[in-house]
């Protein structure tokens, strides 16, 4: 930890001396170049984290992200974390050893591709049975860019982004109004946080037999969708007064974190969290760290981080 010295100036009455006073404060520049987490000592009780990943859209660095979400995860010295980018044939046996599991996972490398990459049906069913029976389950990002096809996955991370109905609202950066500060996962966080280079998914299609209880909101605003502020990536065409006036869920909040039970088992859903920018800003991580632990035990006692705290 670097040591930097601040001079600060006491000025006195007129005409009288100045008085220097040095203050010694703690600082450490922003990291730049991601750092790889090392191995956690196995006689520390710590939670079992596994992060399914190995197949995402074009748009994701998911093994960058991987890296990333293992050294958050292991620099609160609350969790152990593996990282598996095979799935195929998960088991059971092999779910049981974590206490909570976080899907890093999308199973096309382009939304419009008419193959996807699925687990076996072996696999799905250990995880739905692993949540069932208790353990915990962190949906997170590319996981509800897919499993529209598939009415339990739907079931389990509560949402999906459905094509035709369902968009990317344009905003990079936009403010998370978080709806329930009473929870957990939030007690103790500013009621609007910001999050930054990520996506704001609107008119997700929610099954109908989840239940699912809203954390924060993100507002889709019609204005947002001027070509203007836009560009190319949302053609004025398509974008209209009349066309955006016909949108389902235009002007309106729409949920971007929740949470459910599912059986015994606690979810986690958070759709934050496109790449390594977004996953540098303290709201995001404090979501993540503290929505991770309760998945894993119900309860939370990692603190929030000082730029997410409540004024």
């Amino acid at each position: 930890m670097r040591k930097a010295l601040l001079t600060l100036a006491a000025l006195t009455v007129a005409g009288a001396a100045t008085a220097q006073v040095i203050v010694t404060i703690d600082y450490r520049p922003p990291e730049t170049v991601q750092r790889v987490a090392i191995p956690v000592n196995p006689r520390e009780a710590r939670l079992k984290v596994l992060i399914i990943s190995g197949q995402n859209s074009y748009e994701h660095d998911w093994t960058g992200v991987d890296n990333m979400l293992r050294t958050l995860l292991q620099d609160s010295k609350r969790f152990d974390v593996r990282v598996t980018e095979d799935f195929d044939h998960g088991t059971l046996d092999t779910l049981k050893s974590y206490d909570v599991v976080l899907l890093n996972y999308s199973s096309r490398w382009n939304y419009a591709d008419p193959v996807q990459h699925l687990w076996s049906p072996e696999a799905f069913a250990a995880l739905y049975q692993y949540v069932r029976e208790g353990g915990g389950l962190v949906a997170y990002h590319s996981s509800f860019t897919w499993g529209r096809d598939i009415p339990e996955y739907k079931r389990l991370v509560g949402a999906v982004m459905e094509p035709g109905s369902s968009r990317r609202s344009p905003p990079g950066a936009f403010m998370i109004h978080l709806t329930d500060r009473g929870h957990p996962i939030t007690q103790g966080m500013r009621e609007y946080v910001w999050t930054y280079n990520d996506d704001m998914y609107t008119n997700m299609a929610f099954a109908p037999n989840a239940p699912i209880h809203v954390l924060g909101t993100a507002h889709d605003s019609a204005a947002s969708y001027d070509h203007k502020l836009t560009g190319p990536k949302y053609p004025a065409e398509a974008y209209t007064p009349e066309k955006l006036k016909a949108m389902k869920g235009m002007d309106a909040d729409h949920p971007q974190l929740w949470v459910q039970d599912y059986g015994k088992g606690r979810v986690f859903s958070i759709t934050l969290g496109h790449d390594e920018v977004s996953l540098h800003f303290a709201p995001l991580r404090t979501l993540l760290l503290r929505g991770t632990e309760w998945a894993a035990t119900g309860k939370v006692t990692l603190p929030v981080l000082e730029e997410a705290k409540d004024y």
